[in-house]
């Protein structure tokens, strides 16, 4: 899902407002703080706090 670098410049975890990084395998959005991910599901990305899962950033 191709998404302008200007809104992921704006987007923020919904948890602690903190910074979301795109990800894309699995595909989403990564908060570093929370250690959550909210996936993209049929082009649509998923911000409910309680559905997001857990990611550990591969580094």
């Amino acid at each position: 899902m191709p998404v302008s670098p200007e809104l992921i410049e704006i987007l923020a975890c919904p948890k602690c407002k903190g910074p979301l990084v795109q990800e894309s395998n699995p595909e989403g959005f990564a908060c570093k703080g929370c250690n959550l991910l909210y996936k993209i599901e049929d082009d649509i990305p998923n911000f409910i706090i309680d559905e997001a899962v857990d990611w550990k950033d591969p580094v």
